[in-house]
């Protein structure tokens, strides 16, 4: 049996108990055992965390420990899967800059806050993004920094900082781990969005194992798609 932990806890704003139960939900109903946590205490087995397929960090800003961290860094390198979402995985740890290494980016700006209206382009079909098609949402608009490497499913575009084109979710590796991350999820009403909840269970799923090692379009070509 496939088994992941969740972490949940940092900013109360972004609901990490309520979207931790909904994940935990759908992790459930595909057959995963699941451990929740409300303590970055649990990261500090780092044997313990090894053993697992699958890591989700629900944890917005705080402080990580080296003792915390460092296990999490050496279970992806070592194969463990990596999923998040929104500012519980990339505004975690701002600090920590190998975190941002290994997540693939990081929040920098939510220009017009919560209640912003704009599309969410999705730019790869593969079995993360299966039957879904553009949609739209209403919630923060994550401006992010992110790494080249990261093999891009779907995109969003800043009209208002010269057309900008952003990625909104992604896959890439980080040693032998699968990383996939989706900056919806503000909150649990967002995370429950059926688009939403769908690329996130599936894409949990991916780095817990599942399908080709490598999903998505490489960053050129992505944007290229689209450009």
């Amino acid at each position: 049996m496939k088994s992941a932990l969740i972490v949940q806890g940092g900013w109360d704003g972004h609901q990490p108990r309520q979207v931790a139960e909904l994940l935990e939900a759908e992790l459930r109903r595909d057959g995963f055992a699941v451990e929740v946590s409300d303590t970055l205490d649990a990261f500090r087995d780092g044997e313990k965390l090894k053993k697992l397929s699958l890591i989700v960090p629900i944890w917005t800003m705080g402080k990580i420990e080296r003792e915390q961290l460092t296990p999490v860094l050496e279970a992806v390198r070592s194969g463990v899967g990596l999923a998040g979402c929104h500012g519980g995985m990339c505004d975690a740890f701002r600090n920590e800059t190998e975190w941002q290494f290994m997540t693939g980016g990081q929040w920098v700006a939510h220009p017009g806050n919560d209640g912003r209206r704009y599309d969410v382009n999705i730019v790869d079909d593969n079995p993360i993004t299966a039957g879904i098609t553009d949609f739209e949402v209403r919630t923060e608009k994550y401006y992010m920094h992110v790494d080249p490497a990261i093999r891009v499913m779907a995109t969003t575009r800043f009209e208002d900082y010269d057309d900008a084109l952003m990625p909104v979710v992604w896959t890439k590796t980080y040693g032998a781990g699968r990383v996939f991350y989706n900056s919806l999820g503000h909150q649990a009403n967002i995370m429950a969005l059926p688009q939403v909840l769908t690329m996130m269970t599936r894409g949990m799923r991916w780095a817990a194992g599942e399908w080709d090692a490598l999903i998505g379009k490489p960053f050129a070509q992505a944007y290229a798609a689209v450009a």
